[in-house]
């Protein structure tokens, strides 16, 4: 296995798809690359996650203006990753007031956000076309705790921050008239489920408070748009399963006194036969054991990335 991360490896331009969900809903997907979630109120739109530069938002933008020419009013960080985020500036242009995130998503911007943009693009530089093109840190002009209400007209739209899981600060779109639900990284679907950050032990409660919900359709973070109600219980399980066996082994592993080396080979016995062969596994596996094996052995706020940790860890675990 080489020293290179595996995601400069990937180099082939996914096949992007604009699913409509319902008159007021559209899917951004791209084969395992981040998603995007596309709302249409009565004078307005929303767009959940930005894509990762201008330039490249700009075939969203170019989507949504074959439908509507509603302004783009609103921003929706689903969480800080620059992945997720650094295209908000693009939206200006199309009548963007306001970069919503909630209070959990704004800290972790604050604490870290500088060290994960550059991070993020030295891992995966496919996903950061343009990366001249980005301004800077993608800053919020509207926080909130728990739950913002927002009406399109009379499309009520629910942001939540439903419990900590991919991060502290994940947030969710909800259309409570459709039942249909943006998750963000929340939820993935035959896509690797990256965990560097996450807060493994609360996850899975999250998921099942998001289950409650009842949703009729989802857009997970990567992977397709989930159609119907078994769709959406599957997604559910899928990043659930990812998410506790991730965190059972690694927890067997800080238990027995292994090192990290061998709690990653551990859990590749576990989870290749599952999902070795869905996008980006390669690439978040060594990030996902070391978060992982951290929070098995206490340190429950996840510690920050940066370049140089990255190539550290990677090195070490591909010997």
């Amino acid at each position: 296995m080489s020293k290179q991360f595996a995601s400069k490896g990937d180099l082939t331009a996914k096949v992007v798809t604009f699913t409509k969900l319902s008159d007021h809903a559209y899917a951004y997907t791209a084969e395992g690359d981040p998603n995007s979630g596309v709302i249409i109120g009565d004078d307005a739109c929303m767009v959940i996650d930005t894509t990762a530069t201008p330039a490249m938002a700009q075939d969203l933008i170019r989507r949504i203006r074959e439908v509507t020419d509603k302004p783009i009013k609103y921003v929706v960080l689903s969480h800080y990753h620059a992945v997720r985020v650094l295209g908000a500036s693009a939206y200006f242009a199309e009548g963007a007031t306001e970069i919503i995130a909630s209070r959990g998503t704004y800290e972790l911007i604050r604490e870290r956000g500088e060290a994960d943009m550059k991070s993020e693009i030295e891992r995966f530089p496919r996903l950061f076309q343009n990366v001249e093109s980005i301004p800077g840190l993608t800053w919020p002009t509207m926080v909130f705790e728990r739950e913002l209400t927002l009406y399109l007209g009379e499309l009520e739209v629910k942001l939540m921050h439903i419990g900590p899981g991919h991060t502290r600060g994940d947030t969710i779109a909800w259309l409570p008239s459709q039942r249909i639900c943006f998750s963000g990284d929340l939820v993935e679907y035959n896509a690797g489920v990256y965990t560097g950050d996450a807060q493994l032990e609360e996850w899975p409660d999250t998921l099942e408070r998001l289950r409650a919900l009842d949703p009729e359709k989802l857009v997970p973070g990567r992977g397709p748009a989930m159609q119907t109600p078994a769709d959406c219980n599957q997604a559910i399980d899928y990043t659930k399963k990812w998410v506790t066996d991730l965190f059972a082994t690694a927890r067997a592993g800080v238990a027995a006194g292994r090192d990290l080396k061998q709690i990653f080979a551990d859990t590749r016995q576990v989870m290749d036969p599952v999902f070795g062969h869905v996008f980006i596994y390669e690439h978040c596996m060594p990030f996902d054991v070391s978060r992982a094996v951290d929070e098995a052995q206490g340190i429950k706020h996840p510690r920050i990335w940066t370049a140089e940790r990255d190539i550290e860890m990677w090195k070490a675990l591909q010997d």
